[in-house]
């Protein structure tokens, strides 16, 4: 089955509205005659979402938002609704990504309330697991990433698993500079389509894109692009320079296209 490589960037709380409106202009001059060949998707912060959105129009990369709440409205003073990110053309949605659950106390119940949240309001969301460090010293990196998916997916239909990207982030790499290696990547990525197959169907586990998020850069993207589970990249600090991320896609692009 062949699918089409997916990469995102996740600024996280980094640059401003004018910074953010600057660098993308430099990243789509960049990136041009890639978009299309790949799907790709910049997510800033909230503030930034409508400036990005007025840029993205028509190049054929997409918006994405960093995290949504899981209410619909009402007295909830500083979050974001789905409805608002529709409202500014954003496609995309991180869901559930590890600082969220460290930081911030979001359990696999929450995420999965807010994928939910997001499938019912047209937003595709990017639903990230990952082990710790002392788990996977442990030996349990696949115990801990089944049931982080049995809770998470929870109340997802295979209709929308089909919409539905997941993200391998195993929290021993997010900006450590450690990157697992493409087989041990490979390994996780193939046991997570396995535990899809068996939920929703052999038919569906092939179809659903795969990330690997961990300190993604221009000189690994290649070669993890290369595993046949890999279908992309959840891309934190290296997608913050718009020259470095724009090298990385096509780092990417010319394995995927070999």
């Amino acid at each position: 089955m062949s699918r089409k490589l997916f990469i995102a960037g996740n600024w996280k709380m980094n640059k401003t509205a004018s910074e953010a409106a600057e660098d993308v202009s430099k990243f789509i001059d960049l990136a041009l005659g890639v978009a299309g060949k790949i799907n790709i998707a910049l997510c800033p912060p909230f503030t930034a979402l409508d400036r990005v959105s007025l840029i993205l129009e028509n190049t054929g990369v997409e918006l994405g938002a960093q995290n949504l709440s899981e209410v619909e409205s009402g007295a909830y003073t500083g979050e974001v609704s789905a409805a608002m990110l529709r409202d500014l053309n954003v496609k995309y949605v991180i869901v559930g990504h590890s600082e969220r659950r460290q930081y911030f106390g979001e359990t696999d119940e929450v995420v999965s309330l807010k994928a939910n949240r997001a499938l019912q309001s047209g937003l595709l969301p990017i639903i990230c697991i990952g082990e710790t460090l002392e788990e996977r010293e442990a030996n349990k990196t696949f115990e801990v990433i089944q049931a982080q998916m049995k809770g998470s997916f929870a109340g997802i239909s295979k209709e929308d698993m089909l919409k539905t990207t997941i993200a391998y982030e195993p929290i021993w790499a997010i900006g450590t500079g450690k990157t697992a290696t493409p087989e041990q990547a490979q390994e996780v990525h193939a046991f997570i389509r396995k535990i899809i197959s068996e939920t929703y169907g052999a038919k569906t586990a092939a179809h659903v894109i795969i990330q690997y998020g961990g300190s993604v850069k221009a000189a690994n993207s290649g070669e993890l692009m290369a595993m046949p589970d890999i279908d992309g990249a959840l891309v934190g600090g290296a997608s913050l320079d718009p020259v470095g991320f724009a090298e990385l896609i096509k780092n990417a692009l010319q394995v995927a296209t070999e």
